[in-house]
């Protein structure tokens, strides 16, 4: 019996979850992490070809059925736990791979993309979240979360899946996007906070103008966008992550609160 409140919809098509496995690319010398094992399908296929696999599975109930019947796999760590609580830092080198619940999407990628030792994520996640990560430049789907993920990663949308292929069938489609962590931002900036700032600032008004939606960051805001080879009547979903990077350090020297 799925619980709502967990957002547990499952997967149990094998087609779908082997085509998960193979596009993760994991090997026998991976951990690898999944968060809401669920009924444990994507469980067993991932122990089949990592070297170590962690569950982390909220629901008590779940997790006990689990317990029960993947214990002949010795490979298998299953926890009862909240995913956003996991020490993640404490592990080895990791990858994860798993069909997060649709209300934790945005705070489990932001938890995970900061650790120093998470190589990759293959996430299941509602459809226009997956647009949202891979959004370009000037297009409707790109804002916080694009720049975010993409400041930490490349991100490449997989394959879509249908809404019928889950039980119970939710009400939007789902996509598989693989997440690369970068060994470097494709940016330098002067201080990452203040960048993410300038970011979350502009993306708040983002039907103004550039101008109107930093005037809170400074008095001359148009003349230090100017500074930056930007103009300063565009809206903020045009701008690239360079322009976002360099407009900040523009404004860095500036600002009381940027060191």
């Amino acid at each position: 019996m799925n619980k709502k409140h967990l957002g547990q919809n499952f997967l149990y098509d094998p087609t779908i979850l082997k085509k998960i496995v193979e596009v993760s690319g994991i090997s026998s010398e991976d951990t690898v992490v999944e968060i809401g094992p669920g009924p444990g399908r994507l469980t067993k296929l991932l122990s089949e070809r990592a070297g170590r696999v962690i569950g982390i599975e909220v629901d008590r109930e779940l997790h006990k059925k689990l317990m029960a019947e993947l214990s002949e796999y010795k490979n298998i760590e299953l926890i009862n736990g909240d995913a956003l609580d996991y020490p993640y830092e404490d592990l080895p080198e990791f990858k994860v791979v798993a069909n997060i619940p649709y209300y934790i999407t945005t705070p489990i990628i932001f938890r995970l993309i900061k650790g120093d030792n998470l190589k990759s994520m293959t996430l299941t996640v509602q459809k226009e979240v997956a647009q949202r990560i891979v959004a370009k430049p000037d297009t409707k789907d790109y804002g916080v979360l694009s720049i975010m993920v993409q400041y930490y990663t490349s991100p490449t949308l997989e394959f879509v899946i249908p809404r019928g292929a889950f039980r119970p069938v939710p009400k939007v489609d789902s996509a598989v996007v693989h997440m690369e962590v970068l060994k470097s931002p494709p940016v330098t900036v002067k201080d990452e906070k203040f960048f993410f700032r300038i970011v979350k600032t502009a993306f708040s008004q983002r039907r103004k103008t550039l101008a109107n939606a930093l005037k809170s960051i400074s008095e001359d805001i148009k003349d230090k966008i100017v500074g930056a080879g930007i103009d300063p009547m565009r809206r903020p979903g045009t701008l690239s992550i360079e322009e976002f990077a360099r407009l900040a350090d523009v404004l860095c020297p500036s600002v009381l609160y940027c060191p």
